[in-house]
């Protein structure tokens, strides 16, 4: 960044890679330029009889390796071309470099053909496998002749040739293809200018700079450190990078747009948000390159984008590393910021950085995922947030989700281990996966909500999506897990007298509904169902799922089903409930056999956080049901606002739980159906015009849906390019009033930006609204 030292020191590697060196300390400070690091005078003494040893103080590999990012100094004024009769003179002039230019403005070419000109500072920000140009400063013209000159690129606490990370560039003729090469493309007096070629395998993260040169009288050779480092990104442009993704409108969406849309709620009740990822934002590649320096990932494994987004799954979530974000399913975030607030990973990412890796509270799925989007696009892998609803928690490898009950058909608590979440959010990244069969590489899921251990660590994926879909659950990563949340089948188990079990029904379609992302190059909800399953009931489908289950705990759990004549299902009106009133729902329950059919239903609603997991019955009747042959009969079921007020947890989801047997025929009926209390938006209205560097506001509306007052309301408001964000307290809002908020602010970016607010108080959460602004140039 512009007058400012970004300091980056290296990490461990031991940890998940056995064999690695020991453990050092990360630190990442900045430091106003001008301030100057002393250096001793046995070490300046040392560092002239061994400069290949000792360069300079930045390579201090006992403790850390720190690299600076700072301005370049001037460069000195071109001498002049010597005449003929001075050739000889100059020949003895030993061979130096004086300077050396990155040319890394971000509106030169380098930053433009690279399409890293969306990211803050002046630093070199280039991709691997494409070309990028630098100018040196000589101290003399450059004789092809008799002179030398090579560049070095290290990264990492210790870089060495045999691992990728001490580059040796030699200067050539023409440059070929995957492989480090430089070659003049200019020359003009003491001046020459360099093209230089990486390879698209080549290890990313931040690098630097050293031009050797020599010449061939056998003089010792000089070395020259630049000021400037170099930032090494994946390549999705380039068709010979892992991840190339060929589809110029899908690469402008998945790595280079920095707003999105986030899918909530439940399967009738899809609720949308929009998520500022900010990838571009001052200070987030400095907090995404800290995130890999503290991981435990040796640098030499940053070539391989399958390793990077594993490494990143894991260091989004602060359970077993101190990673960026604490989850926190409990109600109470008295001591941080409530999940639901969040509506950008700029400020988490950034907090993370400043207090030099000390975990942000809190977060859940979708705060997770936001936060994981934010840097794969960052680091240049494309990627996406994607919900799944109906999400199965799979919690033993059965591949099945099991729900247990007792002899009288009421479930048993203690054994229900596994659960569906109404919702989950986790992430699709694009790469080829050479460590798979062809065919599975594209689209791959990874989940960075700690949910369960991965070869002992919190992280999940990446996992193949075409393999989940045909069942291919032995494909590495965590592909069984993945596959139970979008198409495990719901089993009921009953106990028997003897304390066994016996299956008593499935559900083959109780999981794995309405996944979901946003659409490219608009704001609507894209169903990307079909790339995750089969169509439900069809023929693919039933084979993916057999052949799953064969790899689970529980492989013999497929058996010749029993006839079924009688169904229920649960339906709701419209958009369904809405917080504050009476909820209500219809039960239609339907006989197919031409003979009469009775049967009592057992229901049971309870609050649920929207992992799966309840908090408690608020309800329980039982409905005596007597069909006619062929008859159809639709139940009103109602919950009254005032048996709800008082015990709604976060998403405010309830669940309502239908079970019962026909007298008849022995046959089970079971039916499980989630639904929320709909809260209203937040009215977000543009006032003026928008222009860069002209004042306007914008006028934020709610309306209190509840009849009774909302206490220590908070408004935050964010907009990138338009606005920092920042928080509003309001204070207590009373029983269905509203409160219009005006934001002034001045636009600091042309282009379509979105001005994000949310509403945070104990009694009501996930009220939200967004405006779209088109500002102009001034």
């Amino acid at each position: 960044m512009p007058g400012e030292r970004l300091s980056v020191r290296g990490m461990s590697e031991v940890g998940r890679f056995p064999g690695a060196a020991p453990p050092t300390r990360v630190e990442l400070t900045i430091h106003k330029e001008g301030e100057k690091k002393q250096e001793g005078g046995c070490r300046r003494w040392f560092r002239k009889m061994c400069p290949c040893c000792c360069k300079s103080q930045n390579c201090t590999y006992d403790v850390t390796d720190k690299v600076e990012f700072v301005k370049p100094p001037a460069p000195e004024p071109a001498k002049p071309k010597p005449e003929n009769g001075e050739v000889k003179e100059m020949e003895e002039i030993k061979f130096s470099v004086s300077s050396v230019d990155l040319l890394s403005s971000k509106t030169g070419q380098n930053r433009k053909e690279h399409h890293t000109d969306l990211y803050q500072g002046d630093e070199l920000i280039i991709r691997r496998g494409q070309t990028f140009q630098m100018e040196l400063e000589l101290n003399r013209p450059f004789n092809a002749d008799n002179d030398k000159l090579h560049l070095e690129l290290k990264t990492g606490p210790l870089p060495l040739v045999s691992k990728g990370t001490h580059i040796i560039i030699p200067l050539v003729d023409h440059l070929e293809d995957e492989r480090w090469e430089a070659t003049i493309v200019e020359q003009n007096g003491n001046q020459i200018k360099l093209s230089v070629n990486s390879p698209a395998s080549a290890v990313i993260g931040l690098y630097g700079l050293t031009v050797t040169t020599s010449s061939s009288k056998g003089e010792a050779a000089t070395t020259h450190d630049s000021t400037k480092n170099i930032v090494m990104l994946f390549n999705p442009w380039c068709e010979e990078d892992a991840v190339f993704l060929d589809n110029e409108e899908e690469t402008k969406e998945y790595v280079l747009n920095d707003t999105g849309r986030i899918y909530y709620g439940t399967e009738k009740q899809i609720g949308a948000r929009t998520w500022n990822f900010g990838q571009f934002h001052e200070g987030i590649l400095e907090a995404c390159l800290f995130i890999l320096e503290k991981s435990d990932m040796p640098p030499s494994g940053r070539g391989d984008p399958v390793n990077v987004v594993r490494v990143i799954s894991a260091m989004i979530n602060a359970q077993d590393d101190s990673g960026v974000l604490v989850g926190n399913w409990s109600g109470n975030y008295s001591d941080g910021v409530p999940p639901s607030a969040w509506s950008s990973s700029v400020e988490i990412l950034r907090k993370y950085h400043s207090s030099n890796g000390t975990p942000v509270s809190y977060g859940q799925c979708w705060v997770f995922s936001g936060i994981t989007t934010t840097v794969l696009r960052c680091l240049g892998i494309p990627a996406r947030s994607v919900t799944n609803f109906q999400s199965a928690h799979d919690t033993d490898v059965s591949l099945t989700t099991d729900v247990y009950l007792d002899e009288e058909m009421e479930p048993i608590d203690y054994l229900n281990s596994d659960s569906v979440w109404n919702f989950h959010v986790w992430n699709d990244c694009w790469m080829a996966r050479a460590d798979l069969p062809p065919g599975y590489g594209g689209w791959q899921a990874v989940d960075s909500t700690p949910q369960e251990t991965s070869q002992g660590t919190f992280c999940c994926g990446p996992a193949s999506v075409n393999g989940i879909r045909s069942g291919q659950v032995y494909l590495k990563h965590d592909t069984p897990f993945v596959f139970a949340e979008v198409n495990s089948d719901k089993i009921f188990w009953q106990r028997n007298l003897d304390a066994t079990f016996s299956q008593i029904h499935s559900e083959k379609k109780a999981v794995g509904h309405y996944i979901s992302t946003k659409a490219v190059g608009s704001d609507e909800r894209a169903d990307i169902t079909h790339l995750y399953k089969h169509q439900e009931g069809s023929e693919e489908e039933r084979i993916a799922v057999e052949t799953a289950s064969r790899y689970g705990s529980k492989p013999n759990v497929y058996s010749t089903a029993t006839a079924e004549d009688v169904s229920i299902e649960v339906k709701m009106e419209g958009e369904g409930p809405r917080m504050g009133a009476d909820a209500h729902l219809s039960i239609l329950v339907k006989n197919l056999s031409s003979h009469p059919r009775q049967t009592t239903l057992h229901s049971r609603v309870a609050v649920m956080y929207y992992t799966g997991v309840l908090k408690g019955t608020i309800r329980k009747e039982q409905m005596p049901v007597e069909l006619l042959p062929n008859e159809e009969k639709t139940i009103e079921w109602m919950l009254p606002y005032q048996q709800y007020q008082n015990q709604l947890v976060d998403q405010a989801a309830l669940m309502l739980t239908l079970s019962g047997r026909v007298s008849e025929t022995q046959q089970v009926l079971a039916n499980q159906t989630t639904f929320r209390l709909r809260t209203p938006d937040l009215n977000v209205t543009p006032l003026g015009e928008a222009v860069v560097g002209k004042e306007m506001a914008a006028k934020i509306t709610f309306t209190n849906p509840l009849p009774r007052m909302l206490k220590e309301v908070v408004f935050r408001v964010e907009g990138l390019g338009l606005q920092k964000g920042h928080e509003v307290v309001v204070g207590d809002v009373s029983g269905h009033s509203t409160v219009t908020l005006t934001e002034h602010f001045i636009p600091t970016q042309p282009g379509p930006r979105k001005l994000v607010a949310s509403l945070d108080c104990k009694q009501l959460t996930q009220v939200h609204g967004v405006a779209d602004i088109v500002v102009l140039e001034q």
